[in-house]
């Protein structure tokens, strides 16, 4: 426990360490560049962050819905209120934990004490969290291949977003590949294979468990779909609430569209890595590294990154409340649950 503290607290001081150095280098600006200080000096509306709030609330219920499914599909017992009110706590250490997947651990921890299968209700918040991955992926090899096809200057004209775009293609389409792989395996091979995980010393219980939540899943293929969709309806509210954020501070100008929903998924991917709680620093010097790279100002990009950083940790403070002063659901509940 103590060592956990200490890695936390580690963590913790090198992000914020890092935010203060991006803050500071940035503070003034150098070579013509306006620097942080210099957009204060601009009036803030308040109408982009009121939609950005709602971007992100939206973004956020949309994950517990995607998590109840996903659950539902491996018919255990579960009602969208648990998803709710466990989401709320997974939410919340997803923010304040280092990197983006912290409240996922305890989230699994949390449904696996109240369930039977236990195995299987950890592998439903891994899938969650790689369905959720994938579809970053997926939405900027849609979108950006879009933009592409019909002449977007933003992105034509830019060697790094074509390149970023052909690795998100050549990702998505490996992907598939192995899924369509996986529906040809026949439904024999698939129980003898679990037949073989099993006998594995220790550890063959529960990788016959997952393996068959996996298989499962293969089978659920209106479910899977579904939660890729909301994943990225989930994503480009993402995208729309980092705009909206940028331009409550009446930016000189900034990227296109069609440039936010290629840089904003690499900056959310880049702040899920297990490095400081939340990507703090990380997300901020990322972002101005993506907007420079396009040509736009790094201040900008660093301001639309704590303003995001500030709804995430309010809805994520106000959650954590509410799942405080939620109940868990009565076994009846959940019994009626699982038969509907």
């Amino acid at each position: 426990m103590k060592s956990s503290w200490w890695k936390t607290g580690l963590m913790y001081g090198i992000g914020l360490a890092l935010l203060a150095y991006v803050v500071w280098s940035n503070w003034t600006g150098k070579d013509d560049q306006p620097g942080l200080k210099d957009a204060l000096n601009r009036p803030i509306r308040a109408l982009p962050f009121a939609i950005a709030a709602v971007l992100c609330a939206t973004n956020t219920f949309l994950t517990f819905v995607r998590w109840f499914l996903l659950v539902r599909a491996q018919n255990l017992p579960f009602t969208l209120k648990a998803a709710v009110r466990l989401g709320l706590v997974g939410n919340f250490f997803n923010t304040f934990l280092p990197g983006a997947v912290g409240g996922d651990l305890l989230k699994a921890a949390f449904i696996a004490r109240e369930q039977q299968r236990r195995t299987v209700a950890v592998a439903t918040v891994m899938i969650d969290r790689a369905i959720g991955l994938w579809a970053l992926f997926v939405l900027v090899a849609l979108t950006g291949s879009t933009f592409w096809l019909i002449g977007d200057s933003a992105v034509r004209d830019q060697p790094n977003l074509r390149l970023i775009i052909r690795i998100a293609l050549v990702v998505v389409g490996a992907s598939l590949v192995l899924w369509a792989v996986l529906g040809l395996l026949p439904d024999r091979r698939a129980r003898v294979f679990n037949w073989r995980l099993r006998h594995i010393p220790k550890v063959g219980h529960s990788a016959a468990e997952f393996w068959t939540a996996l298989w499962l899943y293969r089978t659920k293929g209106r479910v899977i779909l579904t939660a890729l969709l909301m994943s990225l309806v989930g994503h480009t509210c993402s995208v729309l609430m980092f705009i909206c954020v940028v331009t409550a501070f009446q930016p000189a100008s900034m990227p296109t569209i069609s440039q936010h929903f290629l840089l904003v998924p690499i900056g959310m991917a880049a702040q899920a890595i297990p490095i400081t709680p939340g990507g703090l620093g990380v997300g901020e010097a990322v972002f101005k590294k993506l907007y420079t790279m396009v040509g736009q100002q790094g201040a900008d990009a660093i301001w639309g990154s704590l303003g995001q950083r500030m709804l995430a940790w309010s809805f994520g403070l106000i959650g954590y409340i509410v799942y405080l002063f939620m109940k868990k659901d009565l076994p009846g509940t959940v019994r009626q649950a699982a038969t509907a």
